[in-house]
């Protein structure tokens, strides 16, 4: 499956946030990771995230596509890909 996840933590927590979805995903942009993960990788991620994150104050979503064919993507100015 795809995945596309968007988070907005807080400050202090934003670098550790960063390096553990880099180990799951491909960083897009500032705050955007996405790529392709199993299902079980993805309930992995899902649990560890939760312990790196305050769920009291920061927000994180996850759009699950179900092949990344399905996916027009358009990008306008500078492409921060990796």
């Amino acid at each position: 499956m795809y995945v596309i996840i968007v988070y907005d933590v807080e400050e202090n927590r934003v670098s550790k946030v960063c390096k553990f979805l880099r180990l799951y995903l491909h960083w897009i942009q500032n705050s955007v990771f996405e790529g392709n993960i199993t299902l079980s990788k993805l309930e992995i991620l899902k649990n560890e995230l939760s312990t790196v994150m305050d769920k009291n104050e920061d927000s994180v979503r996850i759009y699950i596509l179900k092949d990344e064919r399905f996916v027009d993507k358009e990008i306008i100015g500078l492409k921060k890909e990796e």
